[in-house]
């Protein structure tokens, strides 16, 4: 009797500690209107993460992609006292007094995607995700200049925020051209893409390549690219993954499509904010320890062929390059884990 009394102690502590640990709440707050696809590679990762960890994970955005709107979705965030918020930096300027609100009642922040480490610690937050995006673009400026690019569009679906004419940017300072000139403003709309880029490529017919932001503007692209014969003639690169891009990448319509590892974006915020509330530590050295060693979340990482680089405080999640050469390796979780 009192071995089954010992048991069922122990099975009730279990059970409390379990609750205890899925009554952690954590949101996401991120840019993206609900129009943009891309994103849902981040809330498999966030849900991944919600499980592994035994917390809870919600995810908003603004549905427009208003910005405004998201200051005030971080704001109701801070007002609800979750355990956590992590939330991309789309535009400091405008986000920055909603992301102090959150600080200011000491609910940790992560941040990620969009924004800069400094920004990031600027804002009060623990650490930053996400990928260098000035890097990154003249990481793809380089490959160009490598084949002889000296001119190119880079097609900007999300100028709202100022992060993403860094990607251009870098682009341009690798081949030495102005990126100013060559950006082109397209929104998200497939056809108001479609038909901006081919008025473009028509009244500049010597732009050498075109540099998309990702699949809102590389899905309209690859069919301008196609109706206008430029298959294999115009020097073609990409941010980002999907089915149509890897198809496009296979065929030769696209050089290369930068991966940033957007689940890794999802997934390790929820990680470290969920291993600092059980391990009780701020340390992100036994933090990033404790992850490296989680064998949920390896096994994870692994699977889906994910390397993230890990730093004194932030953790870079890209850029990596997807080509023919590497395509089949990724291709199979391009959407959902890439």
């Amino acid at each position: 009797m009192q071995r089954i009394g010992r048991t069922l102690a122990a099975a009730c502590v279990a059970a409390l500690a379990t609750l205890a640990q899925a009554q952690d709440h954590y949101v996401l707050v991120s840019h993206a209107p609900d129009s943009d696809s891309w994103w849902n590679t981040i809330k498999n990762a966030i849900k991944d993460a919600g499980q592994d960890f035994g917390v809870t994970v919600d995810y908003r955005n603004p549905p427009n992609g208003d910005l405004a709107d998201m200051a005030r979705l971080i704001e109701q965030a801070a007002a609800r006292n979750y355990d956590g918020v992590i939330m991309s930096i789309a535009d400091y300027d405008v986000l920055k007094g909603a992301a102090k609100k959150v600080t200011a009642k000491k609910i940790p922040l992560i941040t990620i995607n969009s924004g800069t480490p400094k920004q990031s610690e600027e804002l009060g937050a623990i650490m930053h995700v996400g990928q260098p995006e000035y890097d990154a673009g003249k990481a793809a400026g380089e490959r160009a200049k490598a084949a002889g690019v000296k001119s190119f569009l880079c097609v900007n679906h999300y100028a709202t925020n100022p992060a993403s004419f860094e990607r251009c940017k870098g682009f341009g300072d690798a081949i030495g051209a102005d990126y100013k000139k060559a950006t082109l403003d397209t929104g998200d709309d497939p056809t108001t893409v479609e038909s901006k880029v081919s008025a473009y490529l028509r009244n500049n017919p010597g732009t050498q390549a075109i540099l998309t932001l990702g699949p809102s503007s590389a899905h309209p692209t690859i069919k301008v690219v196609e109706k206008m014969g430029l298959k294999g003639k115009v020097f073609f690169g990409t941010f980002d993954l999907s089915p149509e891009i890897s198809a496009a990448i296979k065929d030769g319509t696209i050089a290369f499509a930068i991966d940033q590892q957007p689940y890794l974006q999802g997934y390790i915020p929820v990680a470290v904010l969920a291993i600092m509330k059980q391990e009780k530590t701020k340390d992100l050295g036994k933090v990033m320890a404790a992850l490296k060693a989680n064998p949920k979340a390896q096994k994870r990482f692994q699977e889906y062929g994910l390397v993230p680089v890990y730093g004194k405080r932030h953790i870079s999640s890209g850029p990596g390059f997807v080509t023919k050469e590497n395509i089949a390796k990724v291709e199979q979780y391009a959407g959902q884990y890439r």
